[in-house]
């Protein structure tokens, strides 16, 4: 038990920690995005949501590791939970930047889905109240022409029949083994920067890329589906983009991030390309 004297000191190092943490994470925004910051912990609905942000601000403040992404790739993500949050964000792979994109949710459900065991056992050990799933692949990178050459020959891989997602083990694309709670679960937002993509024997992100469009198709409420995809710049993400989420609901971007919106397709309704085909573009 700490005595006494230990206490005040112990407190203003934490409201230090806090507001060095502020500092942190507004480094990535604009001065009215502070605001939005503090507004969130102080008037946040629940204490739960104030708890993740102070998390996260602690977490800043006392660490040298920063987000993966760019200041300005962060900013377009940012702006949309802005206008979206609270809102069901889906996050594909677990990093340096999950507290911060968890608390720019906060009052929300933000889950991460992480192939690397060692990594989320290291991620959720230091951080166990993200809301994380361990999840393994089907695909490796060196599969990624042969795949997106011979998906159309495989009905299961096609819209409608490509939804739902779960069970659809015909499709190679299709991550048919989630948790439950990411199939019964309509997602506002996807962010899509894991599995590793940059080695032959990877996941890669064809899966990824390509769920998440069945995801933001099949999507039964009203809205539309934010997709963002980062390492645009690799030859992969780029195609499985303009195949699956397509360059007609390209919307922004910044850097290496593609920010996608895409409508829900009700009922039967799909979609041709300029040879009869059906087509998610």
């Amino acid at each position: 038990m700490r005595s006494l004297p230990e206490k005040p000191l112990f407190v203003a190092a934490v409201a230090a920690a806090l507001v060095a943490g502020a500092l942190v994470v507004s480094s990535f925004v604009r001065a009215g995005d502070r605001a939005l910051l503090c507004s969130s912990l102080f008037s946040s609905p629940s204490s739960s949501s104030s708890s993740e942000l102070a998390e996260a601000l602690l977490h800043y403040a006392t660490s040298t590791a920063v987000p993966q992404q760019s200041r300005a790739e962060i900013r377009v993500s940012f702006d949309v939970l802005r206008r979206r949050r609270p809102c069901n964000f889906l996050v594909f792979g677990l990093g340096r930047d999950s507290l911060m994109w968890s608390a720019f949710n906060a009052g929300g459900t933000t889950v991460f889905l992480e192939e690397d065991p060692q990594w989320f056992q290291s991620v959720t050990k230091s951080s166990p109240n993200l809301r994380a799933h361990s999840v393994r692949y089907r695909t490796r990178l060196i599969e990624a022409d042969d795949l997106i050459k011979s998906y159309r020959s495989e009905p299961s891989c096609l819209p409608p029949a490509a939804a739902p997602l779960k069970n659809n083990h015909r499709c190679p694309l299709a991550l048919a083994d989630l948790p439950s709670e990411i199939f019964d679960r309509e997602w506002d937002l996807i962010m899509i920067d894991a599995p590793k993509g940059y080695y032959n024997e990877a996941p890669g992100r064809m899966a990824a890329i390509f769920s998440a469009a069945v995801m933001a198709r099949s999507r039964r409420g009203e809205g539309e589906t934010d997709i963002f995809l980062h390492d645009v710049n690799r030859k992969v993400e780029k195609m499985y983009a303009m195949e699956f989420l397509c360059k007609k609901h390209l919307v922004g971007g910044s850097g290496r991030l593609w920010h996608f919106r895409i409508p829900p397709v009700r009922g039967n309704e799909t979609t041709s390309s300029s040879s009869g085909e059906k087509s998610f573009c």
